[in-house]
């Protein structure tokens, strides 16, 4: 790998390549403020956002949302299924009205927004654990519901349920590996004149899908080294410290732009 650019003025990000592995159709933030930066941008996703195989449970769920005390969205795309959802089965945000709803960040937050509906719970660090501590005194005897992606992790309902809350978990979507990105990612990562200097990672299902898209250890290793690997946040990073991945770069706000600024901090 090339040695760190140097930084310039209003563009910090000049000569550094930067690869960008959010599905494709939430690239465009992240990608067009690293840009605006300096940086050259290389998108390949490394997840894929599907339909569930069922939308019974979600179904069910919205059905009868009126026996249900709390609602906690945990991402944008659990927001988007969700509403989705609730347009298919021509359910208006009235069904909502008497709802607590808590978001995991301020992006979650303002996806609710858009849709009509207020949102009364930001955990001051956007984490599972946060969300439970937000919580955790005001859902005893209460019924909450948890829109969620498939296999996220059981953080939330187990430790709700341990404070006395009576927690149902419904899949709104799920993320795959998309195939047809393993042969562009190999392909940038042999080439030095796109081989990236930065690789970002935005959640635990991106560290793990980009293992599996690299192929094995040895492969991994020869095929990474000198790049650095950024980090969203600490869920994140001790996924990528799982696969024995170093955290180069690490957001101290858990956020895209607290992301670019960790970004910034180390171009700089």
């Amino acid at each position: 790998m090339s040695k760190k650019p140097t930084p310039v003025k209003g563009q910090p990000l000049k000569g550094m390549r930067i690869l960008v592995g959010r599905a494709r159709h939430q690239a465009g933030v992240l990608s067009a403020e690293l840009r605006r930066l300096g940086a050259t941008v290389v998108e390949i996703p490394f997840i894929e956002i599907r339909k569930p195989r069922s939308f019974r449970p979600l179904d069910t769920a919205l059905t009868n949302l009126a026996g249900y005390d709390w609602l906690i969205l945990t991402s944008v795309n659990g927001v988007e299924a969700m509403w989705e959802r609730m347009k298919k089965r021509r359910l208006s945000n009235s069904v909502l009205s008497h709802l607590h709803i808590a978001a995991i960040g301020p992006a979650t937050r303002k996806a609710i927004e858009q849709r009509g509906s207020a949102v009364d719970v930001v955990p001051k660090q956007y984490v599972a654990e946060s969300v439970v501590r937000s919580l955790k005194n005001r859902v005893k005897g209460k019924r909450v519901l948890l829109v969620r992606a498939k296999l996220a992790r059981d953080v939330i309902p187990e430790e709700l349920r341990r404070a006395g809350a009576r927690v149902d978990v419904v899949e709104a979507y799920e993320t795959v590996v998309p195939q047809g990105s393993r042969g562009r990612l190999q392909a940038t990562l042999k080439h030095a004149g796109k081989r990236p200097h930065v690789v970002t990672f935005t959640s635990s299902s991106t560290v793990r899908n980009f293992v599996e898209l690299l192929g094995g250890k040895r492969a991994r290793d020869r095929a990474l080294a000198g790049i650095r690997m950024a980090s969203i946040g600490p869920v994140t990073s001790a996924t990528l410290r799982e696969f024995a991945f170093s955290v180069d770069i690490s957001a101290k706000e858990f956020t895209i732009p607290g992301l670019v600024q960790a970004i910034v901090a180390y171009g700089g």
